[in-house]
């Protein structure tokens, strides 16, 4: 599992938007958003790059690795 660190998350909406994008890629299982320590936990295999440009591409902002 992969979290990384996601900033300009700051209700259910935005959480919901992270966690579609990320589980749009093809080789995530699953996306689970924790909004108050701004993290996002992902199972499965996907590049961390096409993760980051996921969720760049919803409109946040990847801080790094949690």
């Amino acid at each position: 599992m992969l979290t990384l660190k996601v900033s300009g998350m700051t209700c259910g909406h935005c959480a919901q938007t992270v966690t579609k994008a990320v589980e749009a890629l093809p080789t995530v299982e699953r996306a689970l958003v924790d909004l108050k320590a701004g993290e996002v936990a992902i199972e499965g295999s996907a590049d961390e790059s096409a993760l980051r440009q996921a969720i760049e591409d919803a409109g946040y902002e990847v801080q790094g690795r949690a």
